[in-house]
């Protein structure tokens, strides 16, 4: 069994060398080596980064989706890369098998087109919003689904090569939502495998500047862009309630209102919703896109 050439991206604002550096370690450490590592610096120059990785230094910050695209550019022009592994700049790979794990499966599954890391803090712990499933009791739960975390992750680049890569427009939030709905549409699987593990802080996603308004921002584009229109409604209206009874913060509800609205004033993109086949792969796998 032929097994694929791994590439690993790291996207850092420079904000995190001691955690960039001990990501970078946990890299080089792995028993089945990577073939091409690419550091991208967004807004940042990577000087002080001691790496034998492809730095690429970007003038402007295009966020994490945008970023990453710069990297998946390089290695699908190149061609030596089969898989990509990305990685949060402040994560930890704390097993050396990981990369191995990755390639037997995607070697074993040639409609796999994402693999979804399992996301633990230092105490081993998995918060519920890190499993991609509505069930999110039992973190070690292998399977199906139809979502994974930007944290953590492995793509197949043929399936990037059909799908097209990230929504670099959408900067921060959602991204993975709208790659997963696109891949999923193309007929490509998604496994969520708690055995690959990628150690990260427990933190809140709202330390992110901006994180109410391109949460609600992108939520309304993923729909405009990829829901079929009786189910757009449906889907912002299960969000307008979920947000109102989620978020304590009179500040955090205005800015969530504020993205709320630009993204229904402002281009999303190119629309090209979802079959309605799509949808009920989705709602059998246990998601239906309407939550």
């Amino acid at each position: 069994m032929s097994l694929p050439r791994i590439g690993v991206v790291i996207v850092t604002m420079g904000t995190r060398p001691r955690e960039l550096a001990a990501l970078l370690a946990s890299v080089e450490k792995q028993d089945s080596p990577a073939a091409r590592v690419v550091l991208v610096g967004n807004a940042t120059p990577l000087t002080d980064v001691a790496t034998d990785a492809t730095k690429v230094p970007l003038e402007e910050n295009l966020g994490c989706p945008g970023g990453r695209n710069v990297a998946l550019e390089l290695l699908r022009d190149s061609g030596e890369v089969d898989v990509v592994v990305e990685l949060d700049d402040d994560g930890l790979l704390i097993a050396d098998d990981v990369f191995r794990t990755v390639q037997h499966l995607f070697a074993e599954d040639p409609e796999l087109g994402i693999v979804g890391f399992r996301v633990a803090d230092e105490h081993g712990h998995t918060e519920r919003r890190w499993v991609p499933r509505l069930r999110a009791d039992d973190p070690m739960r292998r399977g199906p689904v139809t979502a994974f975390l930007g944290g953590g992750h492995a793509l197949s680049m043929p399936m990037l090569r059909q799908t097209g890569l990230w929504a670099g427009e959408f900067f921060f939030g959602h991204e993975e939502s709208d790659l997963a709905w696109r891949a999923l549409d193309a007929g490509w699987k998604i496994l969520y495998e708690p055995d690959l593990v990628l150690q990260h802080p427990r933190t809140s996603p709202a330390r992110h500047a901006g994180h109410y308004r391109f949460t609600a921002r992108n939520r309304v584009w993923l729909a405009r862009r990829r829901l079929p229109l009786l189910l757009i409604p449906v889907h912002l209206g299960v969000w307008i309630l979920l947000t109102t009874a989620r978020t304590r913060t009179l500040a955090g509800l205005t800015a969530w209102w504020g993205g709320f609205f630009e993204g229904v004033r402002t281009p999303c993109g190119p629309r090209r919703p979802m079959s309605w086949g799509t949808v009920w792969r989705m709602t059998r796998l246990g998601r239906p896109p309407i939550i």
